[in-house]
């Protein structure tokens, strides 16, 4: 059976993904402060203003027009999306997380140890149509961004600016990615440009170079800025705010995502980091060999330690029954939010490096690593 499957994701210079980043970037600056900051940062951003809210505790004193200041800069072009780095107002109201919420991750009911900060349900996902074992829709989807990101900030294709999205539609063969069937690029671009030309240059500059990458035909049906110029782009054409790009932050609809955004919150936010805990298990089911594809939830209770729930769906792929593969990595896996953290390191200052083109599929982060094929074969 051939269906079409659609990703997408967006550049740094995306308003939404402006006010990931600062969110993140604030995270970072709380975690070099005091490794145990709890920090909940959302922000908004429209012309020339910034404005961060939400809990943060931590030691120290965070400024938050710097930690802005140089997140604007790693953009670059910032006075291009309407937030030059140098003028920017900061508006931060802040306050330290609650008091019962601080007590109940700090105290768990059960066991003392750290609980979760908050309850609700969280997705991981792997599947073997990529050397990553992502999806390939949103694995394309997130190259072609990144190098079109890149072209601008080398000016190899002078005409770019920051701002873009990125949709790849990929037909499938039952199972098998077969072709890429279209691609649409959206970018941002100066005044002075031919559109001909700076088309042909992505094709040539980016999207190939990935296509052959990949294996993949280059006979595709390209879309170049169908709605015509785009010349005012960033916070100039839309407001931004955290946590609205969350499924290309993830696995670009091929599985689901839980309840919560990622960027601003720190691993006690089970959240994050029990998302990238499924991924990090998923991923490594896949590796094993025990199915083609899989997506396992997991659900927890806002101050307890032990997840309330877990299941594998291995759409039919598995080579063990479902709940025989859930029942083994809850004997192999310590999945209580403090065995999470310090089995991928999330008390550390990377959360920088998750924000753009995507928290899945980059092969530097701890979730990513293949380390748990004993320990499942074992429970197996």
């Amino acid at each position: 059976m051939k269906r079409l499957v659609t990703s997408e994701a967006v550049t740094e210079g995306h308003p939404d993904k402006i006010a990931d980043q600062i969110s993140d970037a604030v995270l970072d600056a709380a975690l070099r402060l005091n490794p145990n900051s709890r920090v909940a940062i959302e922000t908004m951003v429209t012309p020339g203003l910034v404005h961060i809210g939400g809990e943060l505790t931590t030691d120290g004193w965070i400024d938050f027009r710097q930690v802005t200041k140089e997140a604007l800069a790693k953009i670059g072009d910032s006075h291009l999306l309407g937030l030059p780095e140098d003028t920017v107002a900061v508006l931060p109201t802040v306050i330290e997380q609650s008091h019962e919420i601080s007590k109940a991750v700090t105290e768990s009911n059960d066991d003392k140890t750290t609980g979760a900060g908050d309850q609700g349900m969280m997705y991981g996902y792997a599947v073997n149509e990529t050397k990553t074992l992502m999806p390939l829709p949103i694995t394309l989807a997130n190259e072609i961004a990144f190098e079109l990101s890149q072209a601008r900030k080398t000016r190899m294709i002078p005409n770019l600016r920051p701002d873009a999205k990125v949709q790849v539609t990929v037909e499938y063969d039952g199972l098998t990615p077969a072709k890429v069937e279209t691609i649409l690029v959206s970018t941002q671009h100066d005044k002075e440009w031919d559109m001909e030309l700076v088309a042909e240059e992505v094709k040539q500059f980016v999207i190939k170079p990935i296509l052959m990458r990949h294996a993949m035909p280059q006979d595709y049906k390209f879309m170049f800025n169908p709605s015509g110029s785009f010349v005012t782009g960033g916070v100039m054409a839309d407001s931004g705010l955290t946590g609205r790009k969350i499924i290309a932050d993830t696995y670009g609809g091929a599985a689901r995502h839980g309840g919560g955004a990622f960027s601003g919150k720190d691993a006690t936010k089970v959240d994050r980091s029990a998302a990238y805990a499924m991924r990090w298990v998923a991923k490594n089911v896949v590796a094993l060999g025990l199915a083609d594809k899989v997506e396992i939830q997991v659900a927890y209770a806002i101050g307890m330690a032990d997840p309330v729930g877990l299941y594998v769906d291995s759409f039919g792929t598995g080579k063990e029954p479902d709940d025989k593969i859930a029942s083994a990595i809850l004997q192999a896996v310590d999945l209580r939010p403090r065995a999470i953290i310090e089995n991928l390191s999330l008390r550390n200052p990377i959360y920088s490096d998750t924000t753009c083109y995507g928290h899945f599929g980059k092969e530097q982060m701890t979730w990513e690593k293949l380390d748990l094929a004993e320990s499942i074969e074992r429970a197996l």
